[in-house]
């Protein structure tokens, strides 16, 4: 008895399969949630906005997207004096007064509170201010057509505080209706140098936290100046954040689905972080006339923690900081919204987050500073 098996004489059926198979949009099989996980991974406006043109599909489910980034290439000046779309430095604008909230708050607290602080002005005027509008689109437009946005990314080009080469100033605040916390990093010189030998001044003060710290650092810190440095560092920062969170309330107000923004710079400088109740807070609070004449939310009474240490060493990412400071914020009056009273210690990512660690373990100065 024998078998045979039969093969189809005829390949035209398997040929026609093929090239049907071969001009399949194999997108078109994906279901709509799939195309939407797709999208939200995607997230850049700028791609989205490319897959919206693709197809009325694509169009219809890349606008439900969820998470969205938007990355602001310039900001230019909106000064009542200019009516000028561009963000290159012209001769008359660099004779030209102060512009924008930074040259308004510098006359203010040059002629008052922080007169002897005379290089302040330096460093409360950066080429490009943030009170300003997004060249040919803003924020708001492009993101109008985003109906279902929880989780919102913004990123300008540059931070606002311009440092001295080699320095460190970076910050992370929260804020609701008003701040609810902000914690300011800083050093003089920053760098990667694992085999330098400079003594962790902050480890030190923590193997003896019995005992005062050494004269000559106290001396250091409160008679050369630093301690001024450090409280332009604070007031500039503080500044830089409220600004933004004043531009936000248009984009806040707008998309109120959101419950998770974050508005940073390309260059990791500074970070405001807003949560679902702190967004909810910000909607349902009025604006303030002082905030619409300032062009930025006004700080309140403040509370202050910092840190100081003159050297110190990273051992585990081989990082050394000299003239390190830790600033950590809180309003007087608003109640604190963490368990864990240290807020700095998670407030930035590596090798940050490791000098944060070691110099809450040193010598706290408390101060204090009236609303701004």
């Amino acid at each position: 008895m024998s078998t045979s098996s039969s093969v189809p004489s005829d390949p035209t059926p398997s040929s026609s399969s093929s090239s049907l198979s071969s001009s399949e949009d194999h997108f078109d099989r994906l279901p709509d949630s799939i195309l939407l996980l797709i999208f939200n991974r995607v997230k850049d406006i700028r791609a989205l906005g490319r897959c919206c043109s693709v197809s009325k599909r694509f169009n219809s489910v890349a606008l439900q997207a969820d998470t969205v980034l938007i990355k602001i290439d310039c900001v230019i000046s909106t000064d009542t004096d200019t009516d000028t779309d561009t963000d290159t430095d012209t001769p008359s604008s660099s004779s030209s007064k102060p512009k924008g909230i930074f040259g308004n708050l510098v006359k203010i607290l040059l002629t008052s509170v922080f007169k002897p602080f005379q290089a302040l002005h330096q460093i409360l005027l950066p080429k490009k201010g943030i009170s300003a509008q997004i060249s040919h689109h803003s924020p708001v437009q492009v993101l109008k057509n985003f109906k279902e946005i929880r989780t919102l990314q913004i990123e300008l080009p540059v931070g606002e505080l311009g440092v001295d080469c080699g320095a460190l100033l970076k910050w992370t605040a929260e804020f609701g209706c008003s701040l609810d916390s902000c914690v300011i990093l800083g050093a003089t010189s920053f760098w990667n140098n694992s085999t330098s030998p400079i003594i962790d001044l902050a480890a030190a003060d923590n193997a003896d936290s019995d005992h005062a710290p050494s004269p000559s650092i106290e001396d250091h810190f409160c008679t050369n100046g630093d301690l001024k440095r450090r409280v332009v560092w604070t007031i500039t920062s503080l500044i830089a954040a409220s600004a933004r969170h004043y531009l936000l309330r248009e984009i806040v107000a707008e998309h109120q689905t959101v419950e998770d923004l974050v508005l940073t710079d390309a260059g990791g400088q500074g970070t405001l972080r807003m949560g679902k109740a702190q967004l909810e807070e910000f909607r349902q609070s009025p604006m303030e006339a002082v905030a619409v004449s300032a062009h930025r939310t006004q700080v309140p009474a403040l509370n202050m923690k910092l840190w100081y240490a003159a050297q110190l060493k990273l051992p585990e990412s081989g990082c050394v900081m000299e003239g390190a400071t830790l600033v950590e914020i809180r309003p007087v009056d608003r109640p604190v919204r963490r368990e864990n009273d240290a807020i700095a210690a998670c407030s930035f990512d590596e090798p940050f987050d490791e000098a944060v660690k070691a110099m809450v373990k040193g010598k706290t100065y408390l101060l204090e500073m009236n609303p701004f």
